[in-house]
């Protein structure tokens, strides 16, 4: 029964990946998303706490809490990662090839999608009249990584969850 539910759901999740990319400006898209997805990196996400940090927006407190919610996600997204085993839309489709070589195997749960919404919601604490910038420019970021190719919609719904559930818990126990 549950693998039965497991095999629709991917199957859902499959149809609308495939609608997602068959648009006739996917030449478009897909250099747009490489772009958006890059303003996703990890890296980003050191450098823009980091300068917060120096340019005392933030005080180093906050950045120890930043630092753990990180910390947290990154170590919940490695288990589900590793544990889920989900294959990548290549590797799970007939036909397909991604847009980006991927850094890793699996797919569930967007690791891009995680750090974006889990920043999307630190910035909107600190900032709250931005949130509409902040979750938009993390959707876009999960969204950039179905339109490449590497991730189905629910494994950035699944991260975007991730991160969001991993600021909140961290701002709520920590502050």
């Amino acid at each position: 029964m549950l693998r039965s539910f497991i095999h629709r759901v991917h199957r859902l999740d499959a149809a609308v990946f495939l609608w997602m990319l068959s648009s006739r400006y996917q030449a478009f898209w897909q250099r747009l998303s490489r772009m958006v997805s890059r303003s996703g990196d990890g890296w980003w996400y050191a450098g823009l706490f980091l300068a917060l940090l120096l340019l005392d927006v933030i005080n180093q407190r906050f950045f120890l809490v930043v630092l753990q919610a990180f910390t947290i996600e990154r170590a919940i997204y490695f288990v589900m990662k590793n544990g889920l085993r989900r294959n990548r839309p290549q590797d799970s489709l007939d036909n397909f090839v991604s847009y980006i070589t991927p850094h890793d195997r699996f797919s569930l749960p967007s690791g891009h999608a995680s750090a974006a919404f889990l920043t999307a919601t630190i910035l909107t604490f600190l900032a709250p009249v931005w949130a509409i910038m902040f979750y938009f420019w993390a959707g876009l970021v999960g969204t950039s990584r179905i339109m490449m190719g590497v991730h189905f919609p629910g494994d950035v719904i699944i991260g975007a969850v991730l991160g969001s559930i991993a600021a909140h818990s961290t701002l709520s126990f920590m502050l």
